[in-house]
Protein backbone atom coordinates (compact mmCIF):
# COMPACT_ATOMS: atom_id res chain seq x y z
CA UNK A 1 0.00 0.00 0.00
CA UNK A 2 1.31 3.53 -0.59
CA UNK A 3 0.40 5.10 2.24
CA UNK A 4 -1.22 8.02 2.98
CA UNK A 5 -3.17 11.50 0.42
CA UNK A 6 -0.16 13.54 0.03
CA UNK A 7 -0.98 16.93 2.14
CA UNK A 8 -0.89 19.12 -1.55
CA UNK A 9 -3.97 16.49 -2.48
CA UNK A 10 -5.41 16.76 0.30
CA UNK A 11 -5.62 20.59 0.77
CA UNK A 12 -6.95 20.65 -2.95
CA UNK A 13 -9.60 18.66 -2.28
CA UNK A 14 -10.80 21.02 0.65
CA UNK A 15 -10.03 24.09 -0.90
CA UNK A 16 -12.59 26.30 -0.88
CA UNK A 17 -14.21 27.68 -4.40
CA UNK A 18 -12.21 31.01 -4.44
CA UNK A 19 -9.99 33.30 -7.40
CA UNK A 20 -8.05 30.66 -8.93
CA UNK A 21 -10.85 27.86 -9.26
CA UNK A 22 -12.79 30.71 -12.03
CA UNK A 23 -9.57 31.78 -13.71
CA UNK A 24 -9.04 27.95 -14.34
CA UNK A 25 -12.61 27.89 -15.46
CA UNK A 26 -12.06 30.85 -17.79
CA UNK A 27 -8.42 29.94 -19.30
CA UNK A 28 -9.78 26.61 -19.48
CA UNK A 29 -13.12 27.17 -21.21
CA UNK A 30 -11.84 29.99 -23.83
CA UNK A 31 -10.24 26.67 -24.92
CA UNK A 32 -13.66 24.99 -25.73
CA UNK A 33 -15.24 28.22 -26.28
CA UNK A 34 -12.80 28.58 -29.69
CA UNK A 35 -13.38 24.95 -30.44
CA UNK A 36 -16.78 25.09 -30.71
CA UNK A 37 -16.37 28.33 -32.46
CA UNK A 38 -13.98 26.82 -34.88
CA UNK A 39 -16.18 23.20 -35.43
CA UNK A 40 -19.70 24.88 -36.05
CA UNK A 41 -18.58 28.49 -37.92
CA UNK A 42 -18.42 25.84 -41.32
CA UNK A 43 -22.01 25.20 -41.08
CA UNK A 44 -23.15 28.87 -41.43
CA UNK A 45 -20.97 29.19 -44.57
CA UNK A 46 -21.30 26.14 -46.49
CA UNK A 47 -24.07 27.26 -48.01
CA UNK A 48 -21.89 29.87 -49.45
CA UNK A 49 -19.06 28.13 -50.34
CA UNK A 50 -21.40 26.02 -52.56
CA UNK A 51 -22.70 29.44 -54.36
CA UNK A 52 -19.55 30.74 -54.66
CA UNK A 53 -17.79 27.75 -56.23
CA UNK A 54 -20.36 25.39 -57.62
CA UNK A 55 -22.81 27.39 -58.96
CA UNK A 56 -24.26 26.22 -62.70
CA UNK A 57 -24.81 28.91 -65.06
CA UNK A 58 -28.85 28.66 -65.96
CA UNK A 59 -29.46 26.79 -63.37
CA UNK A 60 -33.03 27.46 -61.73
CA UNK A 61 -31.08 26.96 -58.57
CA UNK A 62 -28.42 28.37 -56.66
CA UNK A 63 -25.01 25.96 -56.42
CA UNK A 64 -24.47 23.73 -53.56
CA UNK A 65 -21.59 21.39 -52.25
CA UNK A 66 -21.74 18.19 -54.39
CA UNK A 67 -22.54 15.46 -51.46
CA UNK A 68 -18.37 14.10 -51.67
CA UNK A 69 -17.25 18.14 -51.03
CA UNK A 70 -19.79 18.61 -48.73
CA UNK A 71 -18.65 15.50 -46.49
CA UNK A 72 -14.85 16.77 -46.50
CA UNK A 73 -15.76 20.34 -45.36
CA UNK A 74 -17.81 19.80 -42.83
CA UNK A 75 -16.30 16.52 -41.22
CA UNK A 76 -12.02 17.10 -41.91
CA UNK A 77 -12.57 18.59 -38.91
CA UNK A 78 -13.51 16.03 -36.85
CA UNK A 79 -11.34 13.72 -38.27
CA UNK A 80 -8.46 16.25 -37.48
CA UNK A 81 -9.74 16.21 -34.05
CA UNK A 82 -10.52 12.85 -33.45
CA UNK A 83 -6.42 12.28 -34.21
CA UNK A 84 -5.84 15.07 -31.98
CA UNK A 85 -7.47 13.65 -28.98
CA UNK A 86 -5.76 10.37 -29.35
CA UNK A 87 -2.10 12.13 -30.08
CA UNK A 88 -2.23 15.20 -27.22
CA UNK A 89 -4.37 12.97 -24.47
CA UNK A 90 -0.62 10.46 -24.48
CA UNK A 91 1.53 13.75 -24.57
CA UNK A 92 -0.77 14.82 -21.77
CA UNK A 93 0.87 12.11 -19.76
CA UNK A 94 3.93 12.01 -20.67
CA UNK A 95 5.06 15.38 -20.38
CA UNK A 96 2.72 17.22 -18.76
CA UNK A 97 -0.28 18.95 -18.98
CA UNK A 98 0.34 22.67 -19.18
CA UNK A 99 3.47 22.06 -21.12
CA UNK A 100 0.86 20.73 -24.02
CA UNK A 101 -1.30 23.27 -23.38
CA UNK A 102 0.03 25.92 -25.36
CA UNK A 103 0.69 24.15 -28.28
CA UNK A 104 -2.71 23.04 -29.21
CA UNK A 105 -3.60 27.20 -28.81
CA UNK A 106 -0.87 28.26 -31.10
CA UNK A 107 -1.70 25.65 -33.54
CA UNK A 108 -5.64 26.42 -33.56
CA UNK A 109 -4.93 30.23 -34.05
CA UNK A 110 -2.29 29.72 -36.50
CA UNK A 111 -4.96 27.17 -38.55
CA UNK A 112 -8.07 29.49 -38.46
CA UNK A 113 -6.28 32.30 -39.94
CA UNK A 114 -4.92 29.94 -42.69
CA UNK A 115 -8.71 28.44 -43.09
CA UNK A 116 -9.68 32.07 -43.58
CA UNK A 117 -7.05 32.68 -46.10
CA UNK A 118 -7.60 29.48 -48.70
CA UNK A 119 -6.15 29.70 -52.09
CA UNK A 120 -6.31 28.67 -55.10
CA UNK A 121 -6.75 29.27 -59.11
CA UNK A 122 -10.08 26.65 -59.07
CA UNK A 123 -13.02 25.40 -56.65
CA UNK A 124 -10.97 22.20 -56.36
CA UNK A 125 -7.67 23.73 -55.31
CA UNK A 126 -9.56 25.92 -52.59
CA UNK A 127 -11.18 23.77 -51.11
CA UNK A 128 -8.62 21.20 -51.17
CA UNK A 129 -6.53 24.21 -49.07
CA UNK A 130 -9.89 24.58 -46.61
CA UNK A 131 -9.40 20.85 -46.18
CA UNK A 132 -6.06 20.82 -45.45
CA UNK A 133 -5.73 23.68 -43.00
CA UNK A 134 -9.28 22.23 -41.33
CA UNK A 135 -7.68 18.69 -40.47
CA UNK A 136 -5.34 20.41 -38.78
CA UNK A 137 -7.05 23.03 -36.78
CA UNK A 138 -9.28 19.91 -35.79
CA UNK A 139 -6.11 18.46 -34.74
CA UNK A 140 -5.26 21.31 -31.99
CA UNK A 141 -8.86 21.29 -31.37
CA UNK A 142 -8.77 17.83 -30.27
CA UNK A 143 -5.69 18.38 -27.66
CA UNK A 144 -8.19 20.96 -26.03
CA UNK A 145 -10.23 18.31 -25.12
CA UNK A 146 -8.14 15.82 -22.42
CA UNK A 147 -6.25 18.53 -21.37
CA UNK A 148 -8.90 20.78 -20.49
CA UNK A 149 -11.05 18.35 -18.60
CA UNK A 150 -7.63 16.97 -16.88
CA UNK A 151 -6.69 20.37 -15.63
CA UNK A 152 -10.04 21.66 -13.95
CA UNK A 153 -10.14 18.34 -12.60
CA UNK A 154 -7.28 17.94 -11.14
CA UNK A 155 -7.08 21.70 -9.95
CA UNK A 156 -10.74 21.23 -8.35
CA UNK A 157 -11.79 20.88 -5.15
CA UNK A 158 -13.52 17.63 -4.56
CA UNK A 159 -17.43 18.97 -3.28
CA UNK A 160 -17.30 21.03 -6.29
CA UNK A 161 -15.30 19.22 -9.14
CA UNK A 162 -18.46 18.04 -11.57
CA UNK A 163 -19.61 21.48 -11.79
CA UNK A 164 -16.40 22.80 -12.64
CA UNK A 165 -15.47 20.35 -15.32
CA UNK A 166 -19.34 20.92 -16.88
CA UNK A 167 -18.58 24.86 -16.67
CA UNK A 168 -15.71 24.43 -19.04
CA UNK A 169 -17.72 21.82 -21.51
CA UNK A 170 -20.19 24.51 -20.98
CA UNK A 171 -18.39 27.33 -23.28
CA UNK A 172 -19.15 25.36 -26.02
CA UNK A 173 -22.35 27.03 -26.11
CA UNK A 174 -21.01 30.55 -25.88
CA UNK A 175 -18.71 29.51 -28.57
CA UNK A 176 -21.67 28.28 -30.68
CA UNK A 177 -23.86 31.59 -30.17
CA UNK A 178 -20.58 33.49 -30.37
CA UNK A 179 -20.35 32.18 -34.08
CA UNK A 180 -23.93 32.79 -35.12
CA UNK A 181 -23.23 36.59 -33.67
CA UNK A 182 -20.37 37.05 -35.92
CA UNK A 183 -22.06 35.78 -39.01
CA UNK A 184 -25.04 37.76 -38.23
CA UNK A 185 -22.31 40.68 -38.05
CA UNK A 186 -20.63 40.24 -40.89
CA UNK A 187 -23.31 39.03 -43.51
CA UNK A 188 -25.68 42.52 -42.34
CA UNK A 189 -22.39 44.57 -42.93
CA UNK A 190 -22.40 43.02 -46.10
CA UNK A 191 -25.93 42.86 -47.04
CA UNK A 192 -26.04 46.63 -46.63
CA UNK A 193 -23.34 47.57 -47.76
CA UNK A 194 -23.19 45.31 -51.02
CA UNK A 195 -27.52 44.51 -52.24
CA UNK A 196 -27.96 42.30 -54.35
CA UNK A 197 -31.32 40.70 -55.77
CA UNK A 198 -32.31 37.08 -55.15
CA UNK A 199 -31.13 34.31 -57.03
CA UNK A 200 -34.33 33.69 -59.19
CA UNK A 201 -34.52 37.47 -60.09
CA UNK A 202 -31.02 37.91 -61.14
CA UNK A 203 -28.70 34.95 -60.84
CA UNK A 204 -25.88 36.81 -61.70
CA UNK A 205 -26.16 39.91 -59.65
CA UNK A 206 -27.46 38.04 -56.70
CA UNK A 207 -24.12 36.72 -56.01
CA UNK A 208 -21.42 39.57 -55.29
CA UNK A 209 -17.62 39.25 -55.92
CA UNK A 210 -17.24 40.58 -51.92
CA UNK A 211 -19.46 38.18 -50.80
CA UNK A 212 -16.06 35.70 -50.80
CA UNK A 213 -14.81 37.82 -48.16
CA UNK A 214 -17.83 36.94 -45.95
CA UNK A 215 -16.95 33.15 -45.13
CA UNK A 216 -13.04 34.07 -44.74
CA UNK A 217 -13.47 36.97 -42.13
CA UNK A 218 -15.65 34.22 -40.53
CA UNK A 219 -13.47 31.79 -39.95
CA UNK A 220 -11.00 33.99 -39.04
CA UNK A 221 -12.65 35.66 -36.16
CA UNK A 222 -12.02 32.44 -34.37
CA UNK A 223 -8.62 33.14 -33.62
CA UNK A 224 -9.16 36.31 -31.31
CA UNK A 225 -10.43 34.48 -28.10
CA UNK A 226 -7.63 32.05 -28.70
CA UNK A 227 -5.04 34.29 -28.90
CA UNK A 228 -6.33 36.22 -26.01
CA UNK A 229 -5.59 33.14 -23.59
CA UNK A 230 -2.68 32.14 -24.73
CA UNK A 231 -0.45 34.25 -22.01
CA UNK A 232 -3.15 33.10 -19.10
CA UNK A 233 -2.15 29.41 -20.53
CA UNK A 234 1.82 29.64 -19.99
CA UNK A 235 1.46 31.46 -16.55
CA UNK A 236 -0.52 28.39 -14.91
CA UNK A 237 1.52 26.11 -12.79
CA UNK A 238 1.35 22.64 -13.95
CA UNK A 239 -0.90 20.71 -11.78
CA UNK A 240 -0.20 19.20 -8.38
CA UNK A 241 -1.08 15.56 -8.74
CA UNK A 242 1.30 15.84 -12.36
CA UNK A 243 3.94 16.68 -10.66
CA UNK A 244 3.50 14.68 -7.40
CA UNK A 245 2.03 11.90 -8.76
CA UNK A 246 4.21 11.16 -12.26
CA UNK A 247 7.25 13.70 -11.83
CA UNK A 248 7.71 12.16 -8.56
CA UNK A 249 7.99 15.73 -7.34
CA UNK A 250 5.82 16.51 -4.17
CA UNK A 251 7.53 19.31 -2.90
CA UNK A 252 7.49 21.29 -6.17
CA UNK A 253 4.18 20.53 -6.72
CA UNK A 254 3.07 22.08 -2.87
CA UNK A 255 4.88 24.87 -3.58
CA UNK A 256 3.34 25.48 -6.82
CA UNK A 257 -0.22 25.01 -5.15
CA UNK A 258 0.85 27.07 -2.17
CA UNK A 259 1.32 30.26 -4.72
CA UNK A 260 -1.94 29.53 -6.27
CA UNK A 261 -4.18 29.16 -3.26
CA UNK A 262 -2.24 31.91 -0.89
CA UNK A 263 -1.89 28.86 1.75
CA UNK A 264 1.23 27.17 3.22
CA UNK A 265 1.28 23.91 2.47
CA UNK A 266 4.21 22.07 3.93
CA UNK A 267 4.78 18.06 2.88
CA UNK A 268 5.92 15.80 4.99
CA UNK A 269 9.67 14.34 3.53
CA UNK A 270 8.62 10.83 4.25
CA UNK A 271 5.03 10.82 2.77
CA UNK A 272 6.63 13.12 -0.04
CA UNK A 273 8.73 9.70 -0.89
CA UNK A 274 5.87 7.67 -0.74
CA UNK A 275 3.37 9.85 -2.71
CA UNK A 276 3.60 7.93 -5.99
CA UNK A 277 1.33 5.17 -6.29
CA UNK A 278 3.16 1.71 -6.17
CA UNK A 279 1.36 0.87 -9.06
CA UNK A 280 3.57 1.64 -12.38
CA UNK A 281 1.09 -0.79 -14.77
CA UNK A 282 0.29 0.79 -18.40
CA UNK A 283 -3.05 0.69 -19.97
CA UNK A 284 -2.42 -2.39 -21.68
CA UNK A 285 -1.60 -4.37 -18.64
CA UNK A 286 -4.19 -7.03 -16.85
CA UNK A 287 -4.18 -4.31 -13.87
CA UNK A 288 -5.46 -1.81 -16.15
CA UNK A 289 -8.09 -3.96 -17.31
CA UNK A 290 -8.81 -5.91 -14.44
CA UNK A 291 -9.42 -2.04 -12.60
CA UNK A 292 -10.65 0.09 -15.54
CA UNK A 293 -11.67 -2.02 -18.01
CA UNK A 294 -15.05 -1.79 -17.57
CA UNK A 295 -14.56 1.75 -17.23
CA UNK A 296 -12.86 2.72 -20.42
CA UNK A 297 -15.95 0.31 -22.49
CA UNK A 298 -18.40 2.49 -20.34
CA UNK A 299 -16.80 5.76 -21.40
CA UNK A 300 -15.83 5.11 -24.88
CA UNK A 301 -19.07 3.57 -25.77
CA UNK A 302 -21.61 6.28 -24.17
CA UNK A 303 -19.45 9.24 -25.72
CA UNK A 304 -19.88 7.12 -29.49
CA UNK A 305 -22.99 6.29 -29.22
CA UNK A 306 -24.11 10.15 -27.65
CA UNK A 307 -22.25 11.72 -30.73
CA UNK A 308 -23.94 9.65 -33.08
CA UNK A 309 -27.06 11.23 -32.25
CA UNK A 310 -26.11 14.75 -31.14
CA UNK A 311 -23.67 15.13 -34.57
CA UNK A 312 -26.98 13.07 -36.63
CA UNK A 313 -29.57 16.18 -35.15
CA UNK A 314 -28.44 18.63 -38.37
CA UNK A 315 -30.26 15.78 -40.43
CA UNK A 316 -33.75 17.77 -40.42
CA UNK A 317 -32.46 20.81 -38.85
CA UNK A 318 -32.94 22.04 -42.44
CA UNK A 319 -36.19 20.95 -42.50
CA UNK A 320 -37.35 22.90 -39.44
CA UNK A 321 -35.44 26.15 -40.34
CA UNK A 322 -37.28 26.00 -43.71
CA UNK A 323 -40.96 24.44 -42.69
CA UNK A 324 -41.09 27.02 -39.66
CA UNK A 325 -40.20 30.01 -42.42
CA UNK A 326 -36.91 30.90 -40.63
CA UNK A 327 -34.73 30.42 -43.87
CA UNK A 328 -36.98 30.90 -47.51
CA UNK A 329 -36.31 28.99 -50.46
CA UNK A 330 -32.39 29.63 -51.40
CA UNK A 331 -33.60 30.56 -55.00
CA UNK A 332 -35.28 33.87 -52.86
CA UNK A 333 -32.69 35.07 -51.16
CA UNK A 334 -29.08 36.53 -52.42
CA UNK A 335 -25.76 34.77 -51.08
CA UNK A 336 -25.08 37.16 -48.28
CA UNK A 337 -29.04 37.00 -47.09
CA UNK A 338 -28.54 33.38 -47.07
CA UNK A 339 -25.62 33.02 -44.71
CA UNK A 340 -27.76 35.62 -42.43
CA UNK A 341 -30.60 33.42 -42.43
CA UNK A 342 -29.01 30.34 -41.10
CA UNK A 343 -27.25 32.13 -38.64
CA UNK A 344 -29.98 33.73 -36.92
CA UNK A 345 -31.90 30.61 -36.96
CA UNK A 346 -28.62 28.92 -35.24
CA UNK A 347 -28.49 31.83 -32.77
CA UNK A 348 -32.02 30.69 -31.71
CA UNK A 349 -31.05 27.23 -30.92
CA UNK A 350 -28.22 28.15 -29.17
CA UNK A 351 -30.14 30.41 -27.05
CA UNK A 352 -33.44 28.33 -26.47
CA UNK A 353 -32.11 24.52 -25.96
CA UNK A 354 -28.24 24.54 -26.26
CA UNK A 355 -26.92 27.06 -23.33
CA UNK A 356 -29.43 26.50 -20.55
CA UNK A 357 -29.14 22.65 -20.95
CA UNK A 358 -25.32 22.93 -20.50
CA UNK A 359 -25.68 25.47 -17.30
CA UNK A 360 -28.68 23.35 -16.06
CA UNK A 361 -25.70 20.78 -15.50
CA UNK A 362 -23.50 23.18 -14.11
CA UNK A 363 -25.97 23.73 -11.57
CA UNK A 364 -26.94 19.91 -10.50
CA UNK A 365 -24.00 17.56 -11.49
CA UNK A 366 -22.57 18.00 -7.80
CA UNK A 367 -26.15 17.73 -6.36
CA UNK A 368 -27.95 14.91 -8.44
CA UNK A 369 -24.66 13.06 -9.28
CA UNK A 370 -23.11 12.03 -12.92
CA UNK A 371 -24.94 8.84 -13.29
CA UNK A 372 -27.95 10.22 -12.97
CA UNK A 373 -27.78 13.09 -15.07
CA UNK A 374 -26.46 10.73 -17.94
CA UNK A 375 -29.03 8.24 -17.47
CA UNK A 376 -31.71 10.99 -17.43
CA UNK A 377 -30.18 12.58 -20.35
CA UNK A 378 -30.13 9.32 -22.70
CA UNK A 379 -33.48 8.33 -21.30
CA UNK A 380 -35.45 11.95 -22.36
CA UNK A 381 -33.64 11.85 -25.47
CA UNK A 382 -35.25 8.57 -26.50
CA UNK A 383 -38.44 9.64 -25.54
CA UNK A 384 -37.97 13.05 -27.81
CA UNK A 385 -36.80 11.02 -30.57
CA UNK A 386 -39.73 8.69 -30.82
CA UNK A 387 -41.90 11.57 -30.23
CA UNK A 388 -40.84 13.14 -33.42
CA UNK A 389 -40.74 9.55 -35.10
CA UNK A 390 -43.65 8.04 -34.60
CA UNK A 391 -45.92 10.80 -35.48
CA UNK A 392 -43.31 12.34 -38.21
CA UNK A 393 -45.81 12.91 -41.02
CA UNK A 394 -48.27 14.78 -38.53
CA UNK A 395 -45.24 17.02 -37.84
CA UNK A 396 -44.47 17.11 -41.31
CA UNK A 397 -48.13 19.06 -41.78
CA UNK A 398 -48.97 22.53 -41.67
CA UNK A 399 -49.70 24.12 -38.64
CA UNK A 400 -47.95 21.47 -36.57
CA UNK A 401 -44.30 22.65 -36.97
CA UNK A 402 -44.52 24.84 -33.78
CA UNK A 403 -44.64 20.88 -32.06
CA UNK A 404 -41.68 19.49 -34.31
CA UNK A 405 -39.45 22.41 -33.04
CA UNK A 406 -40.53 22.37 -29.33
CA UNK A 407 -39.96 18.41 -29.81
CA UNK A 408 -36.33 19.32 -31.48
CA UNK A 409 -35.33 21.41 -28.57
CA UNK A 410 -36.03 18.98 -26.13
CA UNK A 411 -33.71 16.53 -27.54
CA UNK A 412 -31.31 19.14 -27.57
CA UNK A 413 -31.55 20.84 -23.88
CA UNK A 414 -31.55 17.02 -22.49
CA UNK A 415 -28.52 15.97 -24.84
CA UNK A 416 -26.39 18.93 -22.78
CA UNK A 417 -28.45 18.62 -19.66
CA UNK A 418 -27.13 15.00 -19.55
CA UNK A 419 -24.46 12.62 -21.52
CA UNK A 420 -23.06 15.47 -24.10
CA UNK A 421 -21.98 17.12 -20.36
CA UNK A 422 -21.60 14.14 -18.27
CA UNK A 423 -19.30 12.03 -20.98
CA UNK A 424 -17.10 14.75 -21.17
CA UNK A 425 -16.62 14.92 -17.24
CA UNK A 426 -16.43 11.42 -16.49
CA UNK A 427 -13.17 10.05 -18.02
CA UNK A 428 -11.41 13.08 -16.65
CA UNK A 429 -12.37 12.02 -12.88
CA UNK A 430 -12.42 8.09 -12.96
CA UNK A 431 -8.85 6.50 -13.85
CA UNK A 432 -5.63 7.02 -12.27
CA UNK A 433 -3.46 10.48 -12.97
CA UNK A 434 -0.72 8.65 -14.83
CA UNK A 435 -3.39 7.49 -17.39
CA UNK A 436 -6.13 10.29 -17.10
CA UNK A 437 -5.70 12.56 -19.99
CA UNK A 438 -4.73 9.05 -22.21
CA UNK A 439 -7.88 7.67 -21.29
CA UNK A 440 -10.17 10.91 -21.67
CA UNK A 441 -8.36 11.07 -24.97
CA UNK A 442 -9.42 7.61 -26.00
CA UNK A 443 -12.88 8.67 -24.56
CA UNK A 444 -13.34 11.53 -26.62
CA UNK A 445 -11.97 10.22 -29.51
CA UNK A 446 -14.90 7.26 -29.51
CA UNK A 447 -16.94 10.37 -29.40
CA UNK A 448 -15.48 11.89 -32.62
CA UNK A 449 -15.88 8.52 -34.36
CA UNK A 450 -19.44 8.30 -33.23
CA UNK A 451 -20.10 11.98 -34.53
CA UNK A 452 -18.51 11.50 -38.06
CA UNK A 453 -20.59 8.21 -38.12
CA UNK A 454 -23.75 10.56 -36.96
CA UNK A 455 -23.20 13.44 -39.24
CA UNK A 456 -22.41 11.51 -42.55
CA UNK A 457 -23.71 7.78 -42.31
CA UNK A 458 -26.74 9.05 -41.44
CA UNK A 459 -26.93 12.09 -43.93
CA UNK A 460 -26.63 9.51 -46.90
CA UNK A 461 -28.66 6.83 -44.96
CA UNK A 462 -31.65 9.46 -44.32
CA UNK A 463 -31.86 10.34 -47.97
CA UNK A 464 -36.12 9.99 -49.07
CA UNK A 465 -35.90 6.25 -50.89
CA UNK A 466 -37.86 7.49 -53.97
CA UNK A 467 -37.05 11.17 -53.94
CA UNK A 468 -32.97 11.47 -53.12
CA UNK A 469 -31.32 14.99 -52.84
CA UNK A 470 -29.39 15.62 -56.01
CA UNK A 471 -25.64 13.50 -55.73
CA UNK A 472 -26.89 11.30 -53.36
CA UNK A 473 -28.31 7.61 -53.46
CA UNK A 474 -32.07 6.42 -51.85
CA UNK A 475 -32.09 6.29 -48.20
CA UNK A 476 -34.13 4.62 -45.30
CA UNK A 477 -35.78 8.37 -45.00
CA UNK A 478 -35.90 10.57 -42.09
CA UNK A 479 -38.60 8.96 -40.04
CA UNK A 480 -36.95 5.77 -40.22
CA UNK A 481 -33.49 7.67 -39.18
CA UNK A 482 -35.17 9.04 -36.01
CA UNK A 483 -35.98 5.50 -35.18
CA UNK A 484 -32.30 3.96 -35.19
CA UNK A 485 -31.04 7.28 -33.26
CA UNK A 486 -33.68 6.59 -30.69
CA UNK A 487 -32.85 3.13 -30.29
CA UNK A 488 -29.05 4.59 -30.05
CA UNK A 489 -30.14 6.54 -27.50
CA UNK A 490 -31.55 3.66 -25.76
CA UNK A 491 -28.21 1.41 -25.96
CA UNK A 492 -26.21 4.60 -24.40
CA UNK A 493 -28.92 4.38 -21.78
CA UNK A 494 -28.17 0.84 -21.42
CA UNK A 495 -24.52 1.41 -20.98
CA UNK A 496 -24.40 3.91 -18.56
CA UNK A 497 -25.07 1.33 -16.04
CA UNK A 498 -21.26 0.64 -16.50
CA UNK A 499 -20.33 4.33 -15.46
CA UNK A 500 -19.53 4.74 -11.55
CA UNK A 501 -20.45 7.42 -9.52
CA UNK A 502 -17.28 9.69 -8.66
CA UNK A 503 -19.48 12.79 -6.59
CA UNK A 504 -18.12 13.94 -3.63
CA UNK A 505 -14.89 11.77 -3.53
CA UNK A 506 -11.36 12.73 -4.25
CA UNK A 507 -9.45 11.33 -7.59
CA UNK A 508 -7.07 9.25 -5.65
CA UNK A 509 -10.49 7.59 -4.26
CA UNK A 510 -11.93 7.10 -7.32
CA UNK A 511 -9.31 5.56 -9.31
CA UNK A 512 -7.91 3.63 -6.50
CA UNK A 513 -4.25 4.56 -7.67
CA UNK A 514 -3.03 5.21 -4.18
CA UNK A 515 -3.77 1.04 -2.80
CA UNK A 516 -2.21 -2.14 -4.62
CA UNK A 517 -3.84 -4.91 -6.17
CA UNK A 518 -5.27 -6.47 -3.08
CA UNK A 519 -6.46 -3.80 -1.66
CA UNK A 520 -8.35 -2.42 -5.23
CA UNK A 521 -10.05 -5.97 -5.57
Amino acid sequence: MAGKQLNVLTTLDQAKTQWYHFMAIVIAGMGFFTDAYDLFCISLVSKLLGRLYYTEPNSPTPGSLPPNVSAAVNGVALCGTLAGQLFFGWLGDKLGRKSVYGFTLILMVLCSVASGLSFGHTAKGVIATLCFFRFWLGFGIGGDYPLSATIMSEYANKRTRGAFIAAVFAMQGFGILFGAIVALVVSAGFRNSYPAPSYQDNPAASLVPEADYVWRIILMFGTIPAALTYYWRMKMPETARYTALIARNAKQAAADMSKVLNAEIVEDADRAERGASSNEWGLFSPQFVRRHGLHLLATTSTWFLLDIAFYSQNLFQKDIFSKVGWIPPAKTMNAVEEVFRIARAQALIALCGTIPGYWFTVGFIDIVGRFAIQLMGFFMMTVFMLGLAVPYHHWTTAGHHTGFVVMYGFTFFFANFGPNSTTFIVPAEIFPARLRSTCHGISAAAGKAGAIVGAFGFLYAAQDPHKPEDGYSPGIGIRNALFVLAGTNFLGMIMTLLVPESKGLSLEEISKETVDDEEAA
